[in-house]
This record gives structure tokens, sequence and C-alpha cells, in this order.
């Protein structure tokens, strides 16, 4: 044999070892891919499974709950008829308050930190304490409103609810708007830049405009937060039996009372408690549709 036909034997020989090896790694891969799908697939169901079996609960006892009276009149004493019209009142009286003062307030936050000082030390000390507020548990949030206004002014009040719920609203919007204002191609910038256009123009009509479904989900996620909230306005705003536009006074919420109505042993508050569970999941919903609805054309 000669040395040119051992010579394309060994070749031969390197080269089915390398498919071999290449195959062996394959089904490896193939093998690894499938137990990672696997997992991924029965984290996803048992996931699925606990939300829908919360929203079949929320939906069957409370549409059950569900009556003109549960929109019409105030909450009732234990075993009388009665309904949830002033929780209901204060919840969009603070929560949409709480929004028009925080949503402003984390937008120029986040333009700030995404357009004038991506990289100082104002920005990354704003960044720092943003991380911390947004961890932050509501109740510590709730304590620091009651020692600042509540015990100071020695009320309860709706404007102290108000107070709570901006200062989590203001942190969501300012992480969203940052991100999302980053995920605008600096080309976009640099292109209204050459045409001579100022920075805050180039903001408002450029980079905000791209990035306002951005923002107005980051908005909207922060309403459907504060939505929920029952620890601050347990030490803000409290409770009201009755219907009152007077934020100088404690103020009813829907939380709150179903808070309060769901710990009860009286069958008409547990039934008030789970009407008004299923209408914050409910405007939580029909908000995020609303938001596709309205963003769906102008991206």
């Amino acid at each position: 044999m000669s040395a040119t036909d051992t010579g394309t034997g060994a070749r031969l020989i390197r080269t089915a070892d390398a498919n071999a090896m290449r195959e062996r790694k394959f089904a490896s891969r193939k093998r690894v891919n499938k137990v990672a799908l696997t997992l991924s697939m029965g984290a996803m169901a048992f996931g699925l499974f606990w939300l829908v079996w919360i929203l079949w609960e929320t939906v069957v006892l409370g549409i059950g709950g569900l009556t003109w009276a549960t929109f019409s009149q105030m909450t009732p004493p234990p075993n009388e008829a009665g309904g949830l019209a002033n929780a209901l009142w204060g919840s969009l009286l603070m929560v949409t308050l709480a929004t028009f003062v925080g949503a402003p307030i984390g937008v120029m936050a986040g333009i700030y930190l995404a357009e004038y000082d991506v990289k100082g030390w104002l920005g990354s000390l704003t960044r720092f304490v943003n991380d911390i507020l947004l961890s932050a548990p509501s109740i510590v949030i709730g304590l620091f409103v009651y020692a600042v206004i509540v015990s100071r002014y020695k009320s309860f009040s709706g404007w102290a609810g108000v107070m709570a719920l901006a200062l989590i609203v203001i942190p969501v919007v300012i992480r969203t708007t940052e991100s999302m204002l980053m995920l605008v191609p600096s080309g976009q910038r640099e292109a209204a830049y050459a045409l001579g256009a100022p920075k805050w123009k180039v903001i408002m009509s450029i980079t905000l405009r791209a990035a306002r479904a951005g923002v107005v989900t980051g908005v909207l996620l922060a309403v459907a937060r504060i939505a929920g909230e029952t620890a601050p306005l347990l030490f803000t705003a409290l409770n009201n039996q009755f219907f009152t536009n007077d934020l100088g006074q404690p103020m009813a919420s829907l939380p709150v009372t179903i808070f309060k109505f769901a710990m009860s042993p009286y069958e008409n508050w547990q039934k008030l408690a789970w009407a008004g569970v299923f209408i914050i999941t409910a405007t939580v919903l029909a908000l995020n549709i609303l938001a596709r609805v309205l963003t769906r054309n102008k991206l």
C-alpha cells in the first residue's frame, strides 16, 4: 500500500470520527433541548393552571355578587342590603388623582434619565433611588406617608391616600419610560439634529412619539398596580362607610373594603367582596385592551 493510500485512509478515518462526534453532540443537544422544553412547558402549564383557577373563581363568585345595588348603594351594615358605591367612587377618585400626579413626574424623570443624563452621577443616583422605591413594599410607603402627613395633621385623609399611591406610580413610570426611550434608535435623533431641530423638539416629536405605546403601557401598569393596593390606604385614607367627595377626610376605597368584607363572617359582605374583586379585575383588563386598541395603528 502506497503512502498516498495510507494518508487517504487516515483522513477518511478522521472524517468518520469527526462525523460521529458531531452526531453524538447533536443527539446530546437534542436530548437537552427536549428536557428544557418539557420543563418550560411544565412550568407554563403550572402557572396557567393557577391563573385559570383564580380567574374562574373570580368570575363565578364575582358575577354572583353583582347587582344594580352594588353600583348605586353604599356599603351596608352586616346582614343588610347594600353596595359598593362609596368604595368605587373613593378608589376612582384617589387612583385618578394619583395617576395625574405621579405619571407626569415619572415621564419627565424617565426623559431626563434617557436623554439628558445617561451616565452622569445624578442619573445614576436617581436610578438607584428609583430601584429602591420600585422594590419597596407598599406598606413601607404607606407608613412613610402616615408619619409625614397623617400623624402630623392628626387625621386620615384621601389626600394622604393619593400621595401614597402617587409614590407607587412614579418609579414604575420612570423605569418604563426610560427603557422605552432607550429602545428608540439613535439614528432618528441624529437625523432630527441634522435638520437643526432643538433637543426639546426632538424629544417631543421623535423619541417620545416613537415610544408612546411603551410609555402608555407603563402608566397603565402603574394604574393596575395601585388599583389593588390595600396596605398604603389602610395607613392613609383608612375607610369611610359613607359617600364623600372631601379628600380631607377618611375615604372609602375598593381594596380596603374588599379586605374588610372578605375577613368578615357575614355572607352579604363576602359577596360584595367578591364583586369588588371582579370589578377590579375587569377594570384592569379593560384598560389593557383599551391601550392596545389606541396604540395599535400608531406604532
